[in-house]
């Protein structure tokens, strides 16, 4: 125990944004580029108010995957008081209004019974309840998932989006950012040079390039993958380095979605 934190203390975590640091929201995906709009269209923004006033902003990603629920990381959530979230769908530039966005207040929280607050030990993830079903308006999505257990190959490449930092020091862009990222097999991403036993077999590496890399603001959201001739959400930006995010053989780890289709749908009762 000991050591799992003094590594942790050496790497730092991907973490949502706490209320007080404005200087870091909405920032973006470390190597990333503007994404086409209207292409991701399960991404969502999950924002809160910390102080009841009514003043949302982004702490993390999420992902549609029912009309009446988002998936996102269990650290993402700063407060079990379902009133200071609200979910964007259909978004793309944080700071305008896009005449695509639909803004849905939560009804429920729901994290996973397994989630201990140590990232190190896995099971990051979380389902949102909206008031009220998210409407077909043809920029939102219902995302596709993986079947149970599906693992992808090494140097698979997917895409990782969202609004998170693009350096440590907070570099703001407006727009959805997107960038291409290589798997790292669970093999390689738990040996010493790597993550070592941080690296869970419910987790998935992508990254560790030195060059692209999610980073804080992008807890949460999504890793897509096109297998099976569909774009699928294979993970949830769960944890990375400290400092610099996009650090060499320190790839960003992501809640492997295939290892909890079970419990969303129990969660779900079945729709998704």
């Amino acid at each position: 125990m000991i050591w799992f934190v003094a590594l942790l203390s050496s790497f730092g975590l991907i973490c949502a944004e706490t209320p007080f640091n404005h200087n870091l929201l909405n920032n973006r995906v470390i190597g990333g580029s503007d994404a086409k709009p209207n292409t991701w269209k399960w991404q969502v923004s999950l924002q809160f108010d910390s102080y009841y006033d009514g003043s949302f902003y982004h702490i993390c990603g999420g992902t549609v995957v029912d009309s009446f629920y988002i998936m996102t990381a269990a650290h993402c959530i700063l407060s079990m008081e379902a009133s200071q979230y609200r979910t964007v769908v259909g978004e793309y530039n944080l700071f305008e209004n896009d005449n695509s966005e639909q803004f849905i207040p939560v009804e429920k929280i729901i994290v996973h019974p397994e989630w201990v607050g140590d990232l190190g030990k896995g099971n990051d993830i979380a389902l949102l309840k909206l008031a009220t079903p998210i409407y077909a308006n043809g920029y939102v999505e219902i995302a596709n998932l993986p079947y149970p257990g599906q693992m992808l190959p090494h140097g698979f490449t997917c895409y990782i989006t969202g609004w998170g930092s693009m350096d440590h020091v907070g570099t703001t862009p407006d727009k959805l950012q997107v960038a291409p990222i290589n798997v790292v097999e669970h093999a390689i991403c738990s040996t010493h040079e790597w993550w070592g036993s941080l690296a869970l077999r419910t987790m998935l590496c992508a990254g560790g390039d030195g060059i692209i890399s999610g980073c804080h603001g992008d807890s949460g959201g999504p890793l897509n993958c096109l297998t099976d001739g569909a774009w699928r959400v294979h993970g949830v930006v769960s944890y990375g380095p400290a400092g610099m995010c996009n650090q060499v053989s320190k790839p960003t780890v992501f809640t492997r979605v295939s290892s909890f289709i079970d419990w969303m749908y129990s969660v779900t009762g079945g729709n998704l």
